[in-house]
């Protein structure tokens, strides 16, 4: 495990101090679950992006044409808002 010195805002010092006592943990557990909840979302990012580019809208409309144009079945409508 590495050591890291981080400089903090006292105000937002004091916030993870009170969701960490909140949440029954230290503020390292929750420092270091907040930085993973952030590489999770940044790496599913790139993921996505890259799955996305692997994309062309001909497959897509190749595979949207294999849909049969049906009626909406009943329960499958969208709600009136």
């Amino acid at each position: 495990m590495t050591a890291l010195t981080v400089r903090l805002p006292n105000s937002v010092h004091q916030k993870v101090k009170e969701l960490a006592l909140r949440d029954e943990i230290s503020v390292n557990q929750f420092i270091a679950a907040a930085v993973s909840e952030k590489m999770a979302s940044v790496m599913t990012l790139d993921y996505l992006k890259l799955e996305a580019a692997k994309g062309s809208r001909s497959d897509f409309d190749r595979f949207m044409n294999l849909v049969p144009n049906a009626p909406i079945a009943e329960g499958d409508e969208l709600p009136n808002h």
